[in-house]
Order: C-alpha cells, then sequence, then structure tokens
C-alpha cells in the first residue's frame, strides 16, 4: 500500500498540556524532576534486587520487570513531552507517531500483565504458603514474564496495524502524546474494526487482569478472616500492602479514564489521568516498595555500607 493512501499527513502536532505559556519553566521542572526520580528510582530498585541474593524471589523477580517497565512506560511520552516544552516545537513525524502509540500499548499493557502475575504470587504466598516454593518455581515465573511479553507485544501489535491503515484528515492531536482513542477521532477512514479491537483486547488486556486481581485478593481476604488474628492480618497486609497500593494507583488511573462519565472538560479531565499513571504512578512505585518493605530498606542499607566502606 503506497503511503498517500494511508495517510493525508506526513507529520502531526502536539497540543501538550492545558497550560499557559507563563507556567511552562514551573511545568517543564516539575515533570524533569518527576522523570529523573522516576528513572532513578525503578533503576535503584533493579540494582538492589540484582545484588542483594536475599531478594532472588519470585515476587521480587516480578518487581524488578515492573520497575524496568515503569521506566520504559514514562520514558515513550515524558522525553518527547518535556522537549515540546522547551523547545515549543509540537510536531511529531507520522512514523514516530504511530511507533509512539506502539510502545505506550505495550507497556501498559504490559504493566497491567506483571501486577497480575504478583498478585497471583501474593495469593500463593498467603494461601498455599506450603506448596509456595513448587507452584512459584523459576520456570513458573519465567513462564508468566514471557507470556506477559507475548500477549503485550501481540496487542500493541493488532493495533498499530489497523491504525496504520487509516487516512487522516486533521494533523492536530489534542493531547501530550499520540493516543490512540485520540488519533481514531482524528481520523476520515471507518474505525469500527479499530473500535472493536479496542473494546475486545481492552478486555483482555485491562478488565481481565483487574478481575484476577480482584479474585486473587478475594481469596486472600477469605483466607485472613477464615482464622481472624491480629498477627494473621499484620502478616497478610506486609505481605500484599505494597502491592495493593500499586493496584490502586494503577487501575485507579484507568477507571477514571476511561469508564467514568465525560464532563465538559472531559479533554482535559484525560490529559490529568494520563498523566496519573505515565509520570505519578511510575514514580511512587519505588517509594511504595522501599520504604513498606523491610528487605528492600534492607538491601539499600548493605549497599549504602559497601559504598561507605570502599569510600573510606
Amino acid at each position: 500500500m503506497r503511503r498517500e493512501n494511508q495517510s493525508h499527513v506526513s507529520e502531526f502536532h502536539l497540543l501538550g498540556l492545558p497550560i499557559w505559556p507563563e507556567q511552562q519553566d514551573m511545568f517543564f521542572a516539575l515533570f524533569l524532576g518527576m522523570y529523573l526520580t522516576t528513572v532513578l528510582g525503578n533503576l535503584l530498585i533493579i540494582l538492589l534486587i540484582r545484588q542483594d541474593p536475599h531478594l532472588h524471589t519470585p515476587m521480587y523477580f516480578f518487581l524488578s520487570h515492573l520497575a524496568l517497565t515503569d521506566v520504559s512506560f514514562s520514558s515513550v511520552t515524558v522525553p518527547k513531552m518535556l522537549i515540546n516544552m522547551q523547545t515549543q516545537d509540537q510536531s511529531i513525524p507520522y512514523a514516530g507517531c504511530i511507533s509512539q502509540t506502539y510502545c505506550f500499548i505495550l507497556f501498559a499493557d504490559l504493566d497491567s500483565f506483571l501486577i497480575t502475575s504478583m498478585a497471583y504470587d501474593r495469593y500463593v504466598a498467603i494461601c498455599h504458603p506450603l506448596r509456595y516454593a513448587i507452584i512459584m518455581s523459576q520456570s513458573m515465573c519465567v513462564m508468566l514474564v514471557a507470556g506477559s511479553w507475548i500477549i503485550a507485544c501481540a496487542c500493541a501489535l493488532l493495533h498499530t496495524l489497523l491504525l496504520a491503515r487509516l487516512s487522516f484528515c486533521a494533523d492536530t492531536i489534542p493531547h501530550f502524546f499520540c493516543d490512540l482513542a485520540v488519533l481514531l477521532r482524528l481520523s476520515c477512514s471507518d474505525t469500527y474494526l479499530n473500535q472493536l479491537v479496542i473494546f475486545t483486547a481492552g478486555l483482555t488486556a485491562i478488565m481481565l487482569p483487574f478481575v484476577c486481581v480482584l479474585i486473587s485478593y478475594g481469596h486472600i481476604g477469605a483466607n485472613v478472616l477464615r482464622v481472624p488474628s491480629t498477627k494473621g492480618i499484620c502478616k497478610a497486609l506486609s505481605t500484599c500492602g505494597s502491592h495493593l497500593s500499586v493496584v490502586i494507583l494503577y487501575y485507579g488511573a484507568i477507571i477514571g479514564l476511561y469508564f467514568l462519565p465525560s464532563s465538559n472538560n472531559a479533554n482535559d479531565s484525560n490529559i490529568i489521568a494520563s498523566l496519573m499513571y505515565t509520570v505519578v504512578t511510575p514514580m511512587l512505585n519505588p517509594f511504595i516498595y522501599s520504604l513498606r518493605n523491610k528487605d528492600m530498606k534492607g538491601a539499600w542499607r548493605k549497599l549504602w555500607s559497601k559504598k561507605t566502606y570502599f569510600s573510606n
């Protein structure tokens, strides 16, 4: 298929964040700081898990992959947004926009699958502690992560191929990145198939994992309440508290974006919700897992002690 039959535009223009020009420098500094915190915090988690043998467990295996995904997820949209804010050049090439859409869907779906895998890990740890080592074997963990990558790549590729076949009659995107739903509204082609795939793939990549997370925590809650004790409740909270916080942040932003009723300022609300799960949530994850987890704090103290020892 020739390029002119695919699109009437060679590049798109991102309108960016709904802020006044005089606020650009302040928000640039804010989001740059948040992005650097996201990158450094998540890379530190990966380093701690790799360096400390006590963290070579299924839970931290999934956490290291989640940290890598969070860095990649933020890097898909935030650097381009920061460049646009600093240079006032809002353009993005057609190929770059399509690539950004693919990567955004890939890492968004991968986040969802990894969070679900971690929920299953917590379910086995609480409800089947004696069989934990057998069920959550190394091969099972690798299979869950590999399956997450394969399904996420397939979903992203399907969306991107269907998007690439559309023609576009407008080139202005009222967002800070190439969001799939916004791009479909700019198309003058029939988008029925795209919408159908969004619905079906959305059930597979977002709603089905969310239901699995709810089922896992339902079993955990029932198991804890079956023999209620302060010790059992504290153990469940210490084991699941960090992950549950991440689940609330991630799915709360998605539910607010896609499932709550639209208002007159729906576009601004969508942008704010998108910022929540592309910028804020990946930045908070390292703090949630570090501050609420004694194993991570212990690994950090050992790493810091080694650094201090060698520096002296």
